[in-house]
């Protein structure tokens, strides 16, 4: 890693990334259970001590550089495009019927869970809808399972539809957005534990500018500009 011209506190502060708040109490059930376990059998403390490091890794919650022109839709998550679709956006919502572009993120184990909002507006509706928990990879994820879904009403009038969607592995979602609050693109606003997926509906007639398979950064990958005429783009892996 070229570090030149980082002050050494910027490089530690790279390397030492926040936690999560939700994170730290899973973090100290694993870091006792380690110990304790350590007692009894050395070796099976060092795989807990392991354990307990991930644990603090997949709650991490690093900064992001959010591009803040108007217009622009960010990602609402880390993860890997997945599927680019048109579809209906969730009922209790009351966005209508009619299908728009869906961009779906999934986020593995890996990923940051810490989840963004796309764009800067007002909250007009969350809702909470009750669920199973399948593969968050599968397209009936968006309809069947546990999720959290917001609506956001843009300075324009038109508005975006961003839902946190739990999996197989996922069971809790953490939405701290509240109905009639004033957000800003790549806000912090949740969190999934586990491994899940994000939905993000776009407004009609805007196109992403990102291709399946992509990876995207939350906060910091631009998912599409209403501004743009360009239509969808096309992508190849090289």
């Amino acid at each position: 890693m070229d570090t030149a011209g980082e002050s050494p506190i910027g490089t530690i502060k790279s390397v030492l990334v926040p936690i999560h708040r939700a994170g730290w109490p899973f973090v100290a059930i694993f870091a006792v259970a380690s110990a304790v376990l350590g007692l009894v059998w050395q070796p099976v403390g060092w795989i807990g001590l392991g354990l307990t490091a991930w644990c603090a890794y997949f709650f991490r919650d690093p900064d992001r550089v959010t591009p803040t022109r108007p217009g622009l839709v960010v990602s609402p998550a880390d993860g890997r495009v997945q599927m680019i679709t048109q579809a209906v956006p969730p009922p209790e919502l009351g966005a209508g019927d009619k299908p728009r572009t869906r961009v779906s993120i999934f986020l593995n184990v890996f990923d940051v869970h810490v989840n963004r909002v796309p764009a800067a507006g007002k909250i007009e509706e969350v809702e909470y809808h009750a669920g199973t928990f399948v593969n968050a990879s599968l397209d009936k994820a968006s309809e069947d399972n546990e999720r959290a879904a917001a609506l956001l009403r843009l300075a324009d009038g038109r508005d975006i539809v961003f839902v946190q969607i739990a999996g197989l592995v996922a069971r809790r979602i953490i939405c701290d957005l509240k109905e009639g609050q004033d957000v800003k693109t790549g806000q912090r606003f949740g969190l999934i534990r586990f491994g899940s997926r994000t939905d993000l509906y776009l407004p009609d007639g805007v196109a992403p500018l990102v291709v399946v398979g992509q990876r995207a950064i939350g906060g910091e990958t631009v998912i599409a500009d209403l501004e743009a005429t360009e239509a969808q783009r096309e992508g190849e892996v090289r």
